[in-house]
């Protein structure tokens, strides 16, 4: 072979073997609550389980009960259907945009959501002040059908808070085990973050 042949591969080999890999990208989902099916609903409204379309095969599960919401994501079992339901102790709404984190394979394992949470005290029908945390989940899969909340950024306290979120959801949401591992806050937590509230199926927890 020659020479400069052999100095072509052995660059190629080198230049292959320090390349870092592929790194984690996002995608986005608009969730809309009126093209949802409704799989439990009590009390007049007052209580709702939806079905919603997320990113490709994975669904989104929409869950309000007293003013206060819950999302989870992807083929979740049926106890955590059920039973499932992480949110803000104080009255929230979440965004309906949906950041998907795909992994190198173009497999969704994280979401963030933006979470706005109202401050008990400017509650009212005109002055209401609101947090806004961002939320990172993970995705359930068929061999992993539970979803839950890993972390939480102020959105208001931190200046690039999606990418700390992103940050979040890369380093701790693959083996990140719902009912056994806590979710944290990254960066600053201000006034306004609201205390969250976690009710996870008791299997979860065993």
């Amino acid at each position: 072979m020659h020479p400069s042949r052999c100095l072509f591969i052995a660059s190629l080999a080198a230049f292959t073997a320090a390349a870092p890999a592929q790194a984690n990208e996002s995608t986005y989902s608009d969730r809309d609550l009126d093209a949802c099916k409704t799989l439990l609903q009590q009390e007049e409204g007052a209580s709702v389980t939806l079905e919603c379309a997320g990113y490709k095969d994975f669904a989104v599960y929409f869950k309000e009960s007293d003013l206060r919401q819950s999302q989870t994501y992807g083929p979740i079992g049926k106890a955590w259907l059920d039973e499932a339901f992480e949110s803000f102790g104080p009255f929230n709404h979440t965004s309906a945009k949906i950041e998907w984190r795909l992994d190198a394979a173009g497999a969704p394992f994280a979401t963030i959501v933006r979470w706005f949470v109202s401050d008990p005290e400017t509650t009212s029908d005109t002055d209401t002040r609101y947090g806004e945390i961002l939320v990172v989940s993970t995705v359930a899969t068929v061999g992993n059908p539970t979803s839950c909340v890993v972390g939480y950024v102020d959105a208001l306290e931190n200046g690039g808070a999606n990418a700390l979120a992103r940050t979040l959801a890369d380093g701790k949401a693959a083996s990140f085990s719902c009912g056994k591992d806590e979710p944290q806050w990254q960066g600053e937590r201000g006034a306004l973050a609201g205390e969250p509230m976690r009710h996870l199926p008791q299997a979860a927890k065993e």
